[in-house]
């Protein structure tokens, strides 16, 4: 039994310890460059409801932040580039665009995050271009493929022509 005097109380028990209230509370706040304390965690938390989202709650999203003028515009365009990187294939160019002007004016803690989306973003973006070239090829070359089934398909038919005369006196 020595030592267990340094356990958590609630360790001892088996029962799971409680979140701390400021933690619930930072993931429960606007993402802002304010409290620094919760500044990683509230923006987090906002990157897993934005993935999590769907357009209905994208579209909320992006009308709320038109309307926030009590936040600075760093803040405003990093949080609708959060928004936007989850969103359909069209809007992670401006998502993208809006990390790179804006990251540099977020509190120097949270830039790795920021720059960590924002390259994972650029990997979808890559993939989806590879993906779309790979379809534009997949349709050329079945093009192709039909354009020489159609050309074997008559010289085979000109083969039985010449073998038809050659059996015939």
């Amino acid at each position: 039994m020595s030592g267990c005097q340094y356990l958590p109380e609630n360790a001892m028990l088996g029962a799971e310890p409680e979140e701390a209230p400021q933690s619930v509370a930072c993931r429960a706040a606007e993402p802002t460059f304010e409290n620094e304390a919760c500044l990683l965690p509230s923006w987090v938390a906002y990157g897993l409801a934005s993935q999590r989202g769907d357009s209905e709650w994208r579209n909320k999203t992006l009308n709320e932040l038109d309307s926030a003028y009590d936040r600075s515009e760093a803040e405003r365009e990093l949080a609708r580039a959060v928004a936007l990187s989850w969103g359909s294939e069209r809007e992670w160019r401006q998502a993208a665009e809006l990390y790179q002007q804006h990251t540099h004016a977020a509190p120097a803690d949270l830039q790795p995050l920021l720059l960590y989306w924002r390259n994972e973003l650029e990997g979808r973006r890559s993939l989806a271009n590879q993906s779309t070239n790979v379809r534009a090829q997949v349709a050329t070359l079945q093009r192709e493929k039909a354009e020489l089934s159609e050309k074997l398909e008559a010289l085979t038919a000109i083969e039985q022509n010449m073998n038809l005369r050659q059996q015939s006196p």
